[in-house]
């Protein structure tokens, strides 16, 4: 008996062995890239990406704003936590490659009864049982291998998502501060036209009780006094509202933020290499977790495809049966078994053939959301470079026409002083400042931030920041 347990024992070891998994291989599709992004004559070896957030963004306050962020932000933690549950899973699947082992014990008394069974003239009787069972699914077919590439891509995806949100939420933090500092500015900007236009009205009321002009003067400057007035508290709402904002992206309740450098002091990289388009598919977060989706998807058609094969398999048990507790290890009967088994669905009226089916379907569908992600990703980075060459020359423009409205207004005022302007020369040049001042702001801040959607777009930051979860993978191949 034991040379026949152990023939079926090595015939079952090299069925495992020697089987290949059915089901399609994973090969990743043709993509749209070309070797440079549109705008670029040359791609650079490295990239903006390849820096720490750190060396991005030299702001103090920001960085400890974004370090506060990675440490405390509920997004990200909810994020650690579903890479854990992922690894569980994973780990589950790699599980079915070994035989499940599991254990039986029973005591009972009965009158003509042993073991839960008839039994004549036995009269009273106490009964014990012990044992030990076996079942082991031999993978011939690969469903095993099939399952646990999927889980193992969806941990993978899991993952990515993860440092997806890493990537997310440092440039969300550095976004949102930007724009806070913007808003400063411009509370700057309107508190100082504001007192402009009070000077305006005080120079406009002594010409006027002079007699020197009409009501109208101080009146219009009046006017216009207070539409440039009525800017400031909708200006310090949406202040408070971004520091609220920032508040919750760090992980704590709204509040006060801390300020680093004014908005016209942030320095910006003289240089932005970009790298070759297919290091996205590598360093983007959600280009790996959209393939990754894809691998697994890919890997569930042979675990479809399996389900028209037998499953074979190993089943045993082994134990010891007693009427006395003492004897059940040592004089009690003991017995064991072994067999083999192969189990399968024999007509399922096209349940196994449109599953696998539905699963291919999904794999296209699969595929085209991987392709469409790529092109998503070429157009963002493709963007950002070609809105990052513009605004400069924006900002050189509108600079250039705050520097003549700021020296018009200057000769506008001594014009009027002297009597050789109207008021209307004055409050023109005031009026058209304060705009061009504010458009200005937006132009600066609107370059920080294409930095770092440029940033972003090429997938930088999430390599050197973030918490990572220490569940390991147990059975890793």
């Amino acid at each position: 008996m034991s040379r026949n347990v152990h023939r079926l024992a090595v015939a079952a070891i090299a069925l495992f062995v020697g089987a290949c998994a059915i089901g399609p291989d994973y090969h990743r599709p043709e993509l749209p890239t070309s070797d440079v992004f549109r705008t670029q004559t040359l791609a650079e070896t490295s990239s903006l990406a390849d820096l720490p957030w750190w060396e991005v963004f030299h702001d103090e306050a920001l960085g400890e704003l974004i370090r506060d962020a990675l440490a405390h932000n509920l997004d990200l933690r909810e994020a650690v936590a579903s890479v854990e549950r992922a690894r569980y899973v994973a780990a589950v699947a790699r599980s079915e490659f070994f035989p499940q082992i599991g254990y039986e014990a029973s005591a009972g008394t009965g009158h003509d009864t042993a073991f839960g069974a008839l039994a004549p003239d036995v009269n009273d009787h106490d009964s014990y049982l012990g044992l030990v069972n076996l079942v082991w699914e031999i993978d011939i077919w690969g469903r095993i291998r099939r399952a646990s590439e999927a889980a193992r891509a969806d941990l993978l995806a899991t993952d990515a998502f993860r440092r997806g949100v890493v990537l997310s939420l440092v440039a969300g933090v550095a976004q949102a501060y930007f724009e806070l500092r913007e808003l400063d500015l411009e509370l700057e900007i309107a508190n100082a036209t504001v007192k402009s236009f009070e000077e305006t009205l005080g120079i406009f009321e002594r010409q006027y009780r002079g007699g020197v002009t009409s009501r109208l003067d101080p009146l219009r400057a009046e006017a216009a006094l207070a539409q440039v007035a009525a800017t400031v508290p909708d200006l310090e709402k949406r202040i408070f509202a971004k520091e609220n904002e920032l508040s919750v992206l760090t992980g704590r309740v709204p509040g006060a933020i801390a300020r680093g450098e004014a908005l016209v002091d942030q320095s910006l990289p003289p240089d932005v290499p970009t790298g070759v388009p297919s290091e996205l598919l590598t360093r983007r977060p959600d280009l790996v977790e959209v393939e990754e989706n894809l691998v697994a998807e890919n890997a569930l058609v042979g675990v479809a495809l399996a389900e028209f094969f037998p499953r074979i398999g190993l089943t045993s048990f082994a134990g010891s049966a007693s009427s006395e507790l003492s004897d059940l290890l040592t004089s009690g009967t003991g017995f064991w078994s072994l067999a083999g088994s192969a189990t399968g669905s024999a007509l399922t009226f096209g349940r196994n053939l449109y599953t696998y089916r539905a699963q291919r379907a999904v794999v296209e569908a699969a595929v085209a959301r991987y392709q469409k992600t790529v092109l998503v990703a070429l157009q963002e980075v493709a963007d950002a470079l070609y809105a990052r060459e513009k605004l400069e020359g924006m900002r050189a423009e509108q600079q250039r026409a705050v520097n003549a409205l700021q020296e018009s207004l200057k000769i506008a005022r001594t014009r009027y002083v002297g009597g050789f302007a109207t008021y209307i020369e004055v409050l023109d040049a005031q009026q058209q400042l304060f705009p061009a001042e504010i458009e200005l702001a937006r132009t600066e801040v609107n370059q920080l931030l294409t930095v770092v959607e440029l940033y972003r777009a090429l997938g930088g930051g999430w390599q050197q920041e973030g918490p990572s979860p220490s569940v390991p993978l147990p059975f890793a191949p």
